[in-house]
C-alpha cells in the first residue's frame, strides 16, 4: 500500500472511531422518558419550536391526547417515538362500528406512520369509572382489529386509568379496581394480556399527599425517604409512587392479567396553585426523583427490575386550564425556559 493510501485509510479509520464515539455519546445523553404535550393555553410556542425543544432536552417520546395533525405533521421525520390519543369524546361515535374505527385510524394514523414512530393508541383518558368507559372495551377490539388488518405488530392497543379506578389501594397487595370500574376491566385485562400490551395508569401522589398531608409524610411522596413506610407482607415500601403502582398491579392480576404490564402516563407535581404544597422547590424534586426512578429500570417491590415506561405532566404550563394548580404542572414555561431543571 503506498504511503498516501496508508494515510487515507489511517484518517478514514479515525473518522470512523469518531463518529461511532459521537453515537454513543448522543445515545447516552438520550433520556428513556417521555413528555405528555398539551396545548391548552394561548401563548404556547409552535408546534415546530416544540419539537426542537424535545430534541435540544433528548427527550424522545411525547403523550399527544389527540390526534392534531399540525403536531402530528411536526414530527414527521424527527425520531420521537408517540403515545397518541383518542379522544374522550369520539368514544360513542367510534364504538358504534368497524368502519367508523377504520376510517378514525385512516385519517389521523395512516398519513404518518412512515414517518412517526407510533408506539401506543390509548383508547380514552381517565374514563374508567364513568359514563364513557362502557366505550372504551369495543373501541379497543375494533382498533386492534385495524391494525391487525394493517399488521402493525409493534403498535399497541391500550386505555388511561386513574388512580380512582381503584376501589381498594391499601395495602398494595389487596389492590383492586372499584365496583364500577371492574367489570369493563375484566374485559380490558385479558385482551390486554393476550395482546401482551401495557395498562396505562396515571399516578400522582401529589394529590395523594395535598389531600391527607396529616398522614403521609412528605419525604415518602417525594422519593426521599430513607426508611420503609409501608410494609407489605415481605415487601417493604418507600415511596408513594411504588405503592400505588403495585396497587395497580394487583387488581390487574386480579382481573385476569396476570402479565401486563404498566406505562405511566402521568406522572409531575405542579410548581404553583396550591399554597405551601406547590413550589418550584417541591415540583423540581419530585419530577427529577421520578425521572431518575423510572430510567433506572428498579421495577417496583412487587415487580422488581420490571420496564416501567413513564411520562412526565407535563411539558408546559398552560393557562387555558381550569384552575392555578392545574394550570402549574409544566416543566417548561410557554416561552421555553425550564420551571426548574430536570434534564
Amino acid at each position: 500500500m503506498a504511503v498516501s493510501q496508508w494515510i487515507a485509510f489511517i484518517l478514514s479509520f479515525l473518522a470512523t472511531i469518531y463518529n461511532h464515539n459521537i453515537e454513543i455519546v448522543e445515545a447516552k445523553m438520550t433520556f428513556d422518558i417521555g413528555v405528555n404535550y398539551g396545548t391548552l393555553g394561548d401563548n404556547l410556542p409552535s408546534h415546530e419550536d416544540v419539537v426542537q425543544l424535545f430534541k435540544d432536552n433528548h427527550i424522545n417520546k411525547m403523550r399527544l391526547f389527540n390526534p392534531n395533525p399540525e403536531v402530528l405533521k411536526a414530527l414527521m421525520g424527527q425520531g420521537i417515538s408517540i403515545v397518541l390519543g383518542i379522544p374522550n369524546e369520539d368514544l360513542a361515535s367510534l364504538s358504534e362500528s368497524q368502519e367508523a374505527v377504520d376510517q378514525w385510524f385512516a385519517v389521523n394514523v395512516q398519513p404518518y406512520i412512515d414517518d412517526i414512530e407510533f408506539n401506543y393508541i390509548a383508547v380514552g383518558n381517565e374514563v374508567i369509572p364513568g359514563e364513557l368507559g362502557s366505550y372504551v372495551w369495543q373501541v379497543m377490539q375494533y382498533l386492534q382489529h385495524t391494525i391487525d388488518e394493517y399488521h402493525y405488530q409493534s403498535l399497541k392497543v391500550t386505555t388511561v386509568l386513574p388512580a380512582t379506578a381503584l376501589g381498594v389501594s391499601y395495602p398494595p397487595s389487596a389492590g383492586q379496581f372499584s365496583g364500577e370500574a371492574a367489570g369493563i376491566m375484566a374485559s380490558i385485562c385479558p385482551f390486554l394480556n393476550y395482546q401482551g400490551s401495557p395498562l396505562m395508569i396515571n399516578v400522582y401522589p401529589y394529590f395523594a399527599y395535598a389531600s391527607k398531608a396529616s398522614d403521609i409524610p412528605l419525604d415518602y411522596a417525594q422519593f426521599t425517604a430513607t426508611k420503609p413506610w409501608l410494609q407489605d407482607g415481605n415487601l417493604s415500601y418507600y415511596n408513594l409512587f411504588d405503592a400505588t403502582v403495585d396497587a395497580f398491579f394487583s387488581a390487574i392480576e386480579k382481573s385476569g392479567g396476570p402479565d401486563v404490564a404498566v406505562v405511566v402516563s402521568e406522572s409531575g407535581w405542579p410548581s404553583a396553585g396550591n399554597g405551601d404544597f406547590t413550589d418550584t422547590e417541591l415540583a423540581g424534586t419530585y419530577v427529577r426523583n421520578f425521572v431518575r426512578h423510572i430510567t433506572s429500570n428498579v421495577g417496583t417491590p412487587k415487580r422488581p427490575g420490571a420496564y416501567i415506561e413513564g411520562f412526565v405532566f407535563a411539558m408546559f404550563n398552560e393557562n387555558q386550564k381550569p384552575s392555578e394548580e392545574e394550570q402549574n404542572f409544566g416543566i417548561f414555561y410557554p416561552n421555553k425556559k425550564p420551571v426548574y431543571p430536570v434534564f
